[in-house]
C-alpha cells in the first residue's frame, strides 16, 4: 500500500511522470483514437488510486475491464513493457471490485427513482423538446405539491395521464398542458420501457455511499458498471452517469482540497454527454464539474478527442493523458493542432507531430504540480497494469458478485405505495361511491373531488413514508443548482 501522499507513477519517459494525490480531485482527461491505449490508461489510473485507498467508479463500455480483481501476468506484452521500462519490483495483483449492472445480469442492479432523476434529465432521456420538457416539469410539480411519490415508470405514466385528463383544472395554477405534449411523453415513456427502462427506475435506489468503500487491506473499491448493453441507448447511458455525478455533488459535504480524493469518477465515452445537449444542460454540467472538486470528487473524462468536450469543461481538466490521434484529412489535421494547443508547451517537443506518431500505450502527459500548475507536456509510455487484462469468465464474475457484501440487497426489488397505486385506488373508490347515473354519464370529476383524491393520496403517501415524518418528495438531479436542493 502506498501512502496517502505518495505520488502515483503513471508513465515513464525521460523521467517518471507521477500524479499527486492532492491534485487528483482537480479532474483529468484521457483522450485518443480507438485502439491507442485509453482503456489500459484508465485501468492503470484506477489501480493506482485503489492502491492508496481511493474508491472509484467506471463504466465498462466494451466489456474488457472485468479482469481487474485478479492478478495479471498472462499477457506477454505487459511483461515486455515491464522489462522495457525497467520497472524493478513490479508485481501482479488484483484489486477489490464491485460489479454493477442496470439490467441486473452481470452485477448488482443499479436503480434510481423517477423523482431522484428529475425532470431535466428525464427530458433528455425521453428526447423531449422545450415545450414538452416544460409540461413534464409541471407534472413533477403537481406530484410534489400533492405528496405523490414518483418512483418507477408506471408512477410517471399514471401521473402524466392524470395531469392530462385534468389539464383544464390545473391550467390556472400551473399553466397550459397541451394534449400533444402529454401524448409525446406517453409514447416516449412506452419506448423507454421497451428498451428496459423499467429495470432502472424503482427501489431499492442506489445508495452512492456504497461506492465509497475500501476493502480489509485499505484498498479503494473499484466500482464497475457493466455498460455494453446500456450503450445500445447512448443517451440513456450518458444521462444515467450524469445523474450519478450530480447526486454525488448534492449528497457529499464540502471538504475543500483533501490530501487525496474521496472518490474518482471516470466518465467514458464522454462525448455522448454533450452530443445535441441543450445549452442549459451543458451549463449545469459545467457547474457540477467546477464545484464537485470541493466535495473531494475527481472527474476524469475519457473520449477520442479533447475537442469533444466544451471549452468550459476542458479548461477544468488539469491532469491529461493524450494518446495518438489520426490525421488523414484536413479536418483531422485541424483537430490534432487544436488538441496540441491544449497543453503547456514544451520547447523540446513538437507536440503536433508527436500526437500522430505515438505508439500504442504511448502518450503525451501533463499533470498538475504542487502549486496546481500544469507541467510541460512530455512524451512517455504508460506504465503497465498489475491486474489481469483478459475479461473474467461468466463463472468468475458470478463468484465475485456473490461474494460481495452487497449481494442480496439490491437484488430484491421493492414496490411500495406510490403515485400509480394511489391514483388507481382513489379513482376506483370515487367511481364506486358515485351515483349510478353519473357512472353511466362518465362525467368529469369535479374539482372538489379531484382535491379529495389528491388529499387522500397525500395521507396515504405520508403513511407509506413511515417514520420519516414530514419528509418532502425528493427533488431531482441538479436540484441544488436550481435552488431546490435535495430534500429528505
Amino acid at each position: 500500500m502506498g501512502t496517502t501522499s505518495s505520488p502515483l507513477t503513471i508513465a515513464k519517459g525521460k523521467r517518471d511522470i507521477s500524479l499527486l494525490p492532492r491534485m487528483a480531485n482537480r479532474h483529468g482527461l484521457i483522450a485518443g483514437a480507438t485502439g491507442t491505449g485509453k482503456t489500459v490508461t484508465l485501468r492503470v489510473l484506477a489501480e493506482q488510486f485503489s492502491q492508496i485507498g481511493v474508491p472509484l467508479f467506471m463504466a465498462d463500455v466494451k466489456g474488457d475491464l472485468s479482469g481487474i480483481p485478479l492478478p495479471g501476468g498472462e499477457n506477454p506484452k505487459v511483461k515486455e513493457r515491464v522489462q522495457t521500462l525497467k520497472l524493478s519490483g513490479f508485481g501482479f495483483e488484483g484489486y477489490p471490485v464491485t460489479f454493477w449492472d442496470v439490467f441486473g445480469e452481470q452485477g448488482h442492479p443499479v436503480r434510481t427513482t423517477i423523482s431522484e432523476m428529475g425532470p431535466l434529465l428525464l427530458s433528455r432521456i425521453l428526447n423531449l423538446n422545450e415545450i414538452q420538457s416544460g409540461v413534464l416539469s409541471i407534472v413533477f410539480k403537481i406530484a410534489d405539491d400533492n405528496g405523490l411519490l414518483l418512483l418507477d415508470l408506471k408512477d410517471l405514466r399514471s401521473m402524466v395521464q392524470f395531469v392530462g385528463d385534468k389539464a383544464s383544472q390545473f391550467k390556472t395554477q400551473y399553466g397550459n398542458i397541451s394534449a400533444a405534449s402529454i401524448g409525446a411523453m406517453q409514447r416516449n415513456l412506452l419506448s423507454l420501457e421497451e428498451q428496459g427502462g423499467n429495470r432502472f427506475f424503482g427501489e431499492p435506489a442506489l445508495d452512492l455511499q456504497d461506492f465509497m468503500q475500501t476493502d480489509k487491506d485499505g484498498k479503494g473499491m473499484i466500482n464497475i458498471l457493466t455498460a455494453d448493453k446500456l450503450m445500445q441507448s447512448p443517451r440513456v447511458y450518458a444521462t444515467f452517469l450524469l445523474w450519478m455525478l450530480s447526486e454525488l455533488f448534492e449528497q457529499l459535504p464540502e471538504v475543500g482540497d483533501p490530501q487525496k480524493p474521496d472518490l474518482i469518477f471516470f466518465f467514458d465515452e464522454a462525448h455522448l454527454l454533450f452530443d445535441d445537449a441543450p445549452k442549459a444542460l451543458v451549463e449545469k454540467i459545467e457547474q457540477v464539474v467546477r464545484l464537485i472538486r470541493s466535495k473531494g470528487v475527481g472527474v476524469y473524462f475519457v473520449t477520442q478527442n479533447p475537442l469533444d468536450l466544451p471549452d468550459t469543461v476542458l479548461g477544468q481538466l488539469g491532469n491529461r493523458v493524450q494518446h495518438a490521434l489520426r490525421a488523414f484529412t484536413p479536418k483531422d489535421q485541424k483537430s490534432v493542432k487544436a488538441a496540441a494547443e491544449t497543453f503547456r508547451a514544451n520547447p523540446k517537443l513538437n507536440v503536433v507531430k508527436a500526437i500522430t506518431e505515438l505508439e500504442v500505450g504511448e502518450a503525451l502527459v501533463s499533470v498538475l504540480d504542487e502549486k496546481g500548475s500544469p507541467t510541460v507536456v512530455e512524451r512517455a509510455f504508460i506504465c503497465p497494469p498489475h491486474s489481469r487484462l483478459s475479461p473474467l469468465t461468466p463463472e468468475e464474475r458470478s463468484r465475485f458478485i456473490r461474494e460481495s457484501v452487497l449481494y442480496g440487497h439490491y437484488e430484491k426489488t421493492v414496490d411500495r405505495q406510490s403515485a400509480y397505486e394511489e391514483l388507481k385506488t382513489r379513482a376506483e373508490q370515487m367511481q364506486a361511491e358515485a351515483p349510478p347515473e353519473s357512472q353511466k354519464r362518465r362525467a368529469a370529476v369535479p374539482k372538489s373531488q379531484t382535491e379529495q383524491i389528491l388529499g387522500a393520496a397525500v395521507k396515504s403517501a405520508a403513511h407509506a413514508i413511515g417514520s420519516q415524518v414530514g419528509r418532502q418528495i425528493i427533488r431531482g438531479v441538479l436540484g441544488s443548482l436550481f435552488g431546490g436542493g435535495r430534500r429528505r
